[in-house]
């Protein structure tokens, strides 16, 4: 029976024809299972995910283990992108036990959903000391046989264990010393050859890169922003980047970003866009100028639905091949570009004989800029074009909220610095879909694909990245609707995420599902964590809604970043999110409202405040007393022309009417 064929996810839909009788998560899976008295056996993955497919083909499409598999277990498969909440408690079992984890997860269940064994990817032979998946299977059969008991018992432990380790931290103060420390201890923990921190396999630390930018800022640390700006050109130059599309990929699997792992997130290359944005307008970077132009134009070329939203993914396999469409030989090259052209781009992109990839084959690299830049427009559309001939990677077409509101912030920001009134355009039609399709009786759901929204309940990251987004097209448009959404969205969160002490939040709502652990990760891993994606939306709201609402946003976000503290302290490389909330709490935050009788009147005094403001700055534009927008009242027209007024947190200074004069404001 093929119970996947109307899921909503396209990671569940690779498996629907499986021999393996797969079944969604549900009550009805787990009642399943106690009615048979079997095991539960869990898979987790994404679409995106290569070893999920490679397991998937050694293991899920084999009929003799799907036969042990259908006899002995109750099998669901979860897409961890449209259940979070299940992946976070189902992965922090795996690394208790196992010491690590990560994807495909494969994880036993007792029938109640306690895990006794868990696991990663399982080969289908026995390999380097792992058992292979079928004798897994066997073993884990033979154990609930013969001590069902003990494994309950076990698993009972494992569930009251995980609860213990996964308690809210203590609340502790974010101060200045605090954040000088967390810069000190990235400095400590970068790599001054490559950029970037840590080893292999090497991660784009987008958060970090956007709290670096704005201590340097708020302090004037020229350490933290070379830090920063050594990170994003190690990345910007390695094969990690698309140096002929824009946009990427997941991870590097060396210490020099040159070989990537090739899926290509939304989430990462919505918060790397914000950041090489941010970088640009500060430094004023070519460089940085030029990648997060081209990932926006990724992100609307290649991930925009036709719904106006964005897709979750591109695959890092092309027919079953890791890098199929990305990676080149010499002789490729001549044979698209010619002979001359062709050497010069081998040169150029650090193509040799030898292959930096596998069998011959390179990553595109540009390890310095061209130097004929008529030439490398030339050889990078020709190049690209050749490349759009090849098989291409599958898109994983779902439109994930959190992801979604992480999009509409960077490109709703980065269109005001870059004039670039398209990019907010594509945030506001996707800000609109996910408010017409995703917000249900008032809730929030997950996914949605095609048009149709699934029924995943939206977790705590859904409701915090989309109301920043809305926040932020709000800045940008000056259209009040964006501003009630997002104060609505943050109102559900406080009434239904947060914990008994102040400033804890849980990932699920007091009224989602309730599974073995209810989740509450604080720490930012690939995308931010829920509570400090909130912390970040609370205090931009504290600047942009009206008095009866900014003290309770302001209070919820202080209290929320003190529970952040030893984070931010211990390991700064994941609370980078976090960390960016409290340099804009720090600094106050900066609150600018240009007011002007007509838009061509107020976009000058718009394009230096959006030009010259810190992070996390509220910057805002329109009429003055425009309905429906709290930053712009009492904040009347100068001599009847138009101004700009500068405040930091509770302090205001005197209206400034030329952008000189507003540039000053801002740098004072």
């Amino acid at each position: 029976m093929n119970r996947l064929a109307s899921a909503t996810s396209p990671y569940l839909l690779q498996h629907a024809e499986n021999p393996v009788d797969w079944r969604p998560w549900s009550a009805e899976a787990l009642a399943e299972a106690k009615r048979r008295n079997v095991p539960i056996l869990l898979s987790i993955g994404y679409a995106a995910c290569h070893w999920c497919h490679v397991m998937a083909h050694e293991s899920f499409e084999d009929e003799e283990t799907a036969a042990l598999m259908n006899e002995n277990f109750v099998n669901i498969k979860v897409d961890r992108e449209e259940r979070p909440d299940i992946d976070a408690v189902y992965m922090t079992a795996t690394q208790a036990m196992t010491g690590q984890g990560g994807w495909p997860m494969t994880c036993f269940l007792t029938p109640e959903g306690e895990p006794f064994h868990c696991g990663t990817y399982y080969p289908p032979a026995p390999r380097h000391g792992m058992p292979s998946f079928k004798q897994l299977i066997q073993a884990v059969v033979q154990a609930w046989a013969e001590r069902p008991g003990e494994l309950r018992e076990g698993a009972g432990k494992i569930v009251s264990h995980l609860a213990e380790q996964t308690g809210p931290l203590q609340a502790s103060t974010v101060d200045d010393e605090t954040l000088a420390a967390a810069a000190a201890k990235l400095a400590d923990e970068a790599d001054t050859e490559h950029g970037g921190f840590g080893g292999a396999p090497k991660f784009p630390p987008s958060m970090v890169l956007e709290f670096l930018v704005r201590h340097y800022e708020r302090t004037g640390s020229v350490d933290a922003l070379a830090l920063a700006e050594s990170a994003a050109d190690g990345m910007a130059r390695g094969g990690i980047y698309d140096q002929l599309a824009g946009g990427f990929a997941r991870y590097s699997v060396d210490a020099a970003w040159v070989v990537p792992h090739f899926e290509k997130m939304l989430y990462d290359n919505a918060l790397l866009l914000r950041a090489y944005a941010h970088l640009a307008r500060r430094t004023d970077s070519a460089l940085a100028k030029r990648v997060a132009g081209e990932t926006a134009d990724f992100l609307l070329r290649d991930l925009r639905t036709p719904e106006g939203g964005f897709a979750a993914s591109l695959d890092a396999d092309t027919e079953g091949v890791e890098g199929l469409t990305y990676v080149w030989t010499p002789a490729q090259l001549v044979e698209v570009l010619g002979r001359e052209d062709g050497h010069w781009a081998a040169d150029l992109f650090a193509v040799t004989p030898e292959g930096t990839f596998e069998h011959g084959a390179s990553t595109l690299q540009l390890p310095r800029d061209p130097d004929d830049p008529a030439r490398w427009l030339r050889v990078q559309a020709t190049l690209l074009a050749a490349r759009d001939r090849r098989p291409q990677p599958a898109r994983d077409d779902k439109v994930i909220a959190a992801w979604n509101g992480l999009a509409i912030t960077a490109l709703a920001e980065a269109g005001i610095a870059f004039e670039r009134p398209e990019w907010i355009d594509a945030a506001r039609a996707a800000a609109s879909l996910l408010l017409d399709r995703h917000l249900v009786d008032g809730r929030l759901r997950r996914s949605s694909r095609g048009g149709a929204v699934g029924e995943a309940a939206g977790v705590l990251e859904d409701y915090a990245c989309l109301a920043d987004g809305l926040l932020a097209l709000h800045q940008a448009t000056g259209e009040p609707l964006w501003l009630t959404e997002a104060t609505m969205l943050l109102d559900t969160a406080l009434a239904h995420f947060a914990g008994d002490e102040p400033g804890v939040f849980y990932d699920t709502a007091d009224d989602a599902e309730a599974l073995v652990q209810r989740p509450a990760d604080p720490a930012d891993n690939a995308s931010p964590s829920g509570a400090s994606a909130l912390a970040n939306a609370l205090l931009t709201a504290s600047a942009l809604a009206g008095p009866e609402q900014a003290g309770t946003y302001r209070d919820a976000c202080e209290r929320a970043i003190e529970r952040a503290g030893m984070l931010a302290t211990r390991v700064p490389r994941f609370a980078g999110h976090w960390l960016t909330a409290a340099e804009a709490l720090r600094a106050g935050p900066v609150q600018v409202a240009v007011v002007g009788p007509d838009a061509a009147a107020r976009s000058g005094l718009l394009v230096e405040a959006a030009r010259a403001a810190h992070g996390g700055a509220v910057v805002l534009a329109g009429p003055p007393e425009a309905e429906g927008v709290p930053l712009l009242a009492d904040r009347p027209l100068v001599d009847g022309g138009p101004a700009a007024y500068v405040c930091r947190g509770y302090v205001c200074e005197r209206p400034v009417t030329t952008p000189g004069e507003l540039a000053t404001a801002l740098a004072s």
